[in-house]
């Protein structure tokens, strides 16, 4: 008989029995030979190939070699409260902390929570989980003489020895298998994770991908059914390409997340969703990706590969890197463009692709000055995982501006081009937006010299009010000079 879903029953009043807690998954909204393989690969994405010869030795022997190679900040890790609530509550003793997660990493948990009056774990040699560990409790505490709180089918085996347990994070099935097995206090079942996932995937930011659109509408093809179709096509592909690419992002910068005063409510820094899921959900997105350009052409997947790559490098490594950071933000931005033309096959705008790289430099800029702009009021110098520090405002803000004004300089000179007099039967009209970009440019920097920008720069643009009024005008003039 399973006591109702949700409920938080005090702990049996038993002085001597003992009541054990797993933690990946169950005091954990984590698991930490994820975390710990994730934040060895962040560092050294080599480690990938190394892993393997590791794991011929057993998986209590890898567990040691991550251990021994990273730290995990304990006061940052996704705690479930509500085990948490209990183990402060409850009059049970001994608390123990029983888990196939390595000692070198659990004892520093243990110790920061001060709940615990024993920890057992793995040590390299044996890996703690199901019947191992059934055994170690039976050795420790007696058969049926402890409580156990887990979360996975691999608990089964110990709650068959237990006196009693809760099943945390599963669903009714496990708690209904665990009945069988011994007395379950209480059920705690995941919540639903549909709304984590969409946050994950980060919809969006597909915004950024209408970019590829942006060659449908300045070689006047917007009304050719084929054209329309190609250019949905690659916008799909860049879409799932990039959600996998942001999973893998926020899984690779799971620390430097939960120390942002935002980031850490991202839905694996948060422990909203099981990093397993992520870890397989990271490729399928991006060969989904991969699949749908084929579908467009053979050339345009080239481009989506190469936009990958790029974008895979700075997530590793280049976001840390001073300027490197945006201007390979940048060149991410104007990738789309170039995607775009590719996709509906017309030939690349010299004047268009300077125009983008400039303007998305800006941006780019732009999102790092808003991030140093936060550091403000934190009292911190300098944002975590990146290399700039709040001295820098100053000069990012100058950059960031000039090169604004530089795009709108490389569209004045287009208007005077002859590709310009080709395309637009009046382009004296295309003047006008000038002045409106430039307006436009000035006022996202005061903006966000003001602290009110708080969003990603792209995002804010489709957002915001007066950027949608600036964007239809622009469209007015340019349809008006064709």
């Amino acid at each position: 008989m399973l006591p109702p879903s949700g409920n938080h029953p005090e702990a049996p009043a038993s002085r001597g029995r003992a009541l054990c807690v797993d933690l990946d998954g169950t005091l954990l909204n984590s698991d930490i030979l994820y975390e710990s393989l994730l934040a060895l690969l962040a560092r050294n994405p080599l480690y990938l190939f190394v892993v393997p010869f590791w794991l011929l030795r057993g998986k209590a022997a890898v567990k040691r070699e991550l251990a021994s190679r990273v730290r995990l900040p304990a006061e940052t890790l996704p705690y479930n409260e509500q085990v948490l609530e209990l183990l402060r509550s409850t009059t049970q003793r001994p608390r123990v902390l029983c888990t196939a997660s390595d000692q070198l990493l659990v004892e520093p948990i243990a110790e920061h929570l001060g709940v615990f009056e024993q920890v057992i774990a793995s040590d390299g040699h044996r890996n703690l989980s199901g019947r191992n560990k059934a055994a170690a409790l039976v050795d420790a505490f007696g058969e049926r003489g402890f409580d156990y709180m887990g979360n996975g089918k691999v608990d089964l085996a110990v709650w068959e020895h237990a006196a009693g347990g809760w099943v945390v994070n599963n669903g009714r099935s496990l708690a209904l298998e665990a009945a069988r097995r011994t007395t379950v206090h209480g059920h705690w079942p995941a919540p639903a994770r549909l709304r984590s996932w969409l946050k994950a995937l980060r919809l969006h930011q597909w915004l950024k991908n209408l970019l590829v659109l942006v060659p449908l509408l300045t070689a006047h093809l917007f009304l050719e059914p084929t054209a329309i179709m190609q250019a949905v096509l690659a916008f799909l592909a860049f879409g799932l390409c990039a959600s996998g690419v942001y999973v893998l992002n926020d899984l690779l910068d799971l620390t430097p997340d939960r120390l942002h005063k935002t980031k850490r409510n991202r839905p694996f820094a948060a422990g909203s969703l099981p990093l397993l899921q992520g870890i397989i959900a990271a490729p399928l997105l991006t060969l989904s990706g991969l699949a749908l350009s084929l579908a467009c052409n053979p050339k345009f997947t080239v481009v989506l590969l190469i936009y990958y790559a790029m974008t895979l490098a700075y997530s590793l490594k280049l976001k840390r890197i001073v300027m490197i950071d945006v201007v390979l933000l940048a060149a991410l931005y104007t990738i789309r463009i170039i995607g775009g033309a590719i996709a509906i096959e017309v030939d690349l705008s010299f004047w268009l692709l300077a125009f983008s790289m400039f303007i998305f430099l800006s941006l780019a800029l732009l999102k790092r000055y808003t991030e140093l702009t936060a550091m403000l009021g934190t009292g911190k110098r300098a944002v975590s995982g990146r290399g700039y520090a709040v001295d820098d405002l100053p000069l990012l803000q100058s950059l960031g501006a000039s090169a604004g004004y530089i795009a709108v300089m490389v569209m004045a000179l287009y208007i005077n081009s002859t590709e310009s007099i080709e395309l637009y039967s009046n382009p004296r009209l295309l003047w006008i937006v000038c002045p409106i970009l430039l307006y436009w440019v000035s006022r996202v920097w005061i903006v966000a010299h003001r602290g009110d920008m708080h969003d990603d720069p792209i995002v804010f643009a489709a957002t915001d009010r007066v950027s949608q009024i600036v964007a239809v005008l622009c469209g007015v003039f340019a349809l008006a000079a064709i």
